[in-house]
């Protein structure tokens, strides 16, 4: 069930998306709230599933994870055993920072962050034998133009 989101519940997940490093009492300040509401309504959020957890951004390049590549992937089976054994396979890749069922003639799409060719080939490897897909087809990023996490927030009154 979609939670109900007033308008200071939007302007807190705007401002914590912007910077969860923010004080609580910064936040209350942004968001026009005294610091114990304010935390409640985190604390609400939070609850609720809203808000799924605080993180650090990293600069995948300054990890030496230069090459990112997006990975179609059609399955060998649509049954129920196969999907749950590839979510359990690519759930237990570190390289794999998404993974997406989609509609269409591809079945999977992941996104995978390696250092480079020779670790996507590992990568690959690891992948078919595990999973045994029908097909993979890889797409290789050469430059990230755009990379946001913040989801667009409606903050005007309605």
């Amino acid at each position: 069930m979609k939670p109900s989101l007033d308008l200071i519940d939007r302007k807190i997940l705007l401002e914590l998306q912007r910077d969860a490093t923010l004080s609580v009492a910064q936040l209350a300040d942004r968001v026009g709230l005294s610091a114990t509401p304010c935390w409640k309504r985190v604390q609400k959020l939070e609850h609720a599933g809203v808000i799924l957890g605080r993180v650090a951004l990293v600069d995948p390049v300054a990890l030496g994870l230069g090459l990112t590549v997006f990975v179609e992937v059609q399955a060998a089976d649509h049954g129920p055993a196969w999907r749950e054994r590839f979510a359990e396979v690519v759930a237990a890749m570190p390289e794999v920072m998404e993974l997406h069922r989609m509609a269409g003639d591809v079945d999977y799409l992941l996104r995978v962050s390696v250092a480079d060719m020779a670790a996507y080939d590992a990568f690959y490897k690891r992948l078919t034998d595990a999973a045994a897909p029908k097909n993979v087809t890889s797409r290789f990023a050469m430059e990230r133009i755009k990379s946001v996490t913040a989801y667009p927030v409606d903050v005007t009154t309605r």
